[in-house]
C-alpha cells in the first residue's frame, strides 16, 4: 500500500509558471508608482547621456550623466565637503529659527481672534513678497557673512510654516468643540486636547513648503552674498561655464530636497489620521 509520502500527499512542488507569472504581476501591481518614477528617471538619465554623444545637443551647456558624475568626484577631492558643511549650517540655523517663530505665531493668530484680525494681512504680504527682492536690504542690513544667509532661509521658510499652522488651527471639528464644551473643558484643555493635534497635519505640510523655500533661499542667498557655500560654488562655476560642476550642485540639492520631503511625507502619513475630513 502506498504511503502518503509516495503519493505526494506532502512533498512540496515547485510553484508553476503562471503561478510565478502572477506573482511577479503582483508584486510590480504593488509598488507600480516605484518601478514607473525608476524607469522613467533611467530612460531620462539615458536620453541625456546620449543626445550629446549623437551631436543632438551641445554638450558645452547641457553636460551628461557621466561627466556630471567626473565632476563631482573632483569637486568632493577638492573641498566641496567644506561648502556643503557651510550651506547646511546656514540651512539648520534658518530652518530652525523659522520652525520656532512660525509655529508659536501660527498657533497664536490661529487661536485669537483680534491678534489674527490685526497681523493676517501683514502676513500674507510678506508672504507673497520674492526673497530675492529682500536681498539687497538684507545684505546692506547684515553684509555677507553668515547671518545674510540665514535671513534668507528663515524669510523663505517661516511665512508657509506660520500659514499653515494658522490654517490649522482653523479647522477644529465644531462637533468636537461643542462637545469639549459642554462637559465644561477649559480653553487650556480645548487648547490641548483639540486644536494642538488638529494643527499637526497642517505643520508638516508646512514644513514641506518651508524646506523648499528654505533651500531656494540658500541658492540665491549664497549665490549673491557669499564667499563659500553650494551655491557660491555654482555661481562660481557658472560664469566659468564649467556646466558640469553647476549640475553638480543642482543635483545635490535635487537629493537633499527629496529626501528632507520623503521623510516629511512619512512624518504627515502618521498624522493623516488627524486631519479633518473636508481636507
Amino acid at each position: 500500500m502506498s504511503t502518503p509520502d509516495e503519493i505526494g500527499l506532502y512533498t512540496e512542488t515547485e510553484p508553476t509558471a503562471p503561478a510565478q507569472h502572477f506573482r511577479l504581476a503582483n508584486a510590480l501591481k504593488d509598488h507600480e508608482s516605484v518601478v514607473l518614477a525608476l524607469v522613467t528617471i533611467a530612460a531620462f538619465l539615458a536620453l541625456w547621456e546620449i543626445l550629446p554623444a549623437l551631436g543632438l545637443a551641445n554638450p558645452n551647456f547641457t553636460s551628461s550623466p557621466s561627466r556630471i558624475v567626473s565632476a563631482a568626484n573632483w569637486l568632493f577631492a577638492h573641498g566641496f565637503w567644506t561648502d556643503i558643511r557651510i550651506s547646511a549650517e546656514e540651512f539648520g540655523l534658518g530652518l530652525g529659527l523659522a520652525i520656532l517663530v512660525g509655529v508659536p505665531t501660527g498657533i497664536g493668530l490661529g487661536w485669537y481672534r483680534r491678534p489674527r484680525a490685526m497681523f493676517e494681512p501683514l502676513i500674507m504680504a510678506l508672504y507673497a513678497v520674492p526673497r530675492v527682492a529682500l536681498m539687497p536690504l538684507i545684505i546692506l542690513w547684515l553684509g555677507i557673512g553668515l547671518e545674510s544667509k540665514v535671513a534668507v532661509v528663515f524669510l523663505g521658510a517661516v511665512f508657509p510654516i506660520a500659514v499653515s499652522v494658522m490654517a490649522g488651527m482653523s479647522t477644529i471639528d465644531a462637533s468636537l468643540l461643542q462637545c469639549a464644551r459642554s462637559f465644561a473643558a477649559t480653553d487650556r484643555q480645548v487648547f490641548r486636547t483639540l486644536a494642538v493635534p488638529s494643527t499637526v497635519p497642517f505643520l508638516v505640510t508646512g514644513l514641506r513648503l518651508g524646506v523648499g523655500r528654505a533651500l531656494l533661499g540658500i541658492v540665491v542667498g549664497e549665490m549673491l552674498a557669499s564667499q563659500a557655500g553650494v551655491g557660491h560654488m555654482m555661481a562660481r562655476a557658472g560664469s566659468t561655464f564649467q556646466i558640469d560642476k553647476v549640475f553638480v550642485g543642482v543635483a545635490f540639492l535635487v537629493i537633499v530636497g527629496v529626501g528632507l520631503n520623503a521623510l516629511l511625507r512619512v512624518a504627515e502619513a502618521h498624522f493623516e489620521a488627524w486631519r479633518p475630513n473636508r481636507f
